[in-house]
């Protein structure tokens, strides 16, 4: 599992979340994009087809990733509304999840998510708002 160094500075025991279990990888992580991939072997539903829940799993990473980038050291980021549309079904190989920042304020971060396949097709778009929280002592 490999991550950018802000990231694992900011968050030390990352590599032991869901994203280990889900092979999610970071490739690229800013305040105004993150970018992240996540195999498809593993998780699949009982029909062979990624799980939409994996897809929503990766989309509220890399939005919280760049909610809690922006944040940090002030704030944390915390998730409070995800939605999700999926649009192709993808079966094997990996896919690539993009977050791009919608609006980074003081209190509320929020991104959409883009969720490609190999070919570059659009398997499922993504929008999460995180409520970003003052950090205390």
């Amino acid at each position: 599992m490999t991550y950018p160094d802000n990231v694992t500075r900011t968050w030390p025991h990352i590599g032991t979340t869901i994203h280990e279990r889900l092979g999610i990888e970071i490739t690229e992580a800013a305040p105004e994009r993150v970018v992240g991939t996540m195999p498809v072997e593993g998780n699949r539903q009982p029909f062979g087809l990624l799980h939409g829940g994996a897809s929503c799993v990766l989309a509220e990473s890399l939005g919280s990733i760049g909610a809690g980038l922006h944040a940090h050291p002030e704030r944390y980021a915390v998730g409070v509304d995800i939605n999700a549309t999926h649009h192709r079904a993808v079966r094997d190989g990996v896919v690539t999840g993009v977050a791009t920042a919608v609006h980074l304020g003081r209190t509320v971060a929020c991104y959409e998510v883009v969720v490609s396949d190999e070919e570059g097709r659009r398997v499922c778009t993504a929008r999460l708002t995180c409520q970003l929280i003052p950090a205390t002592g």
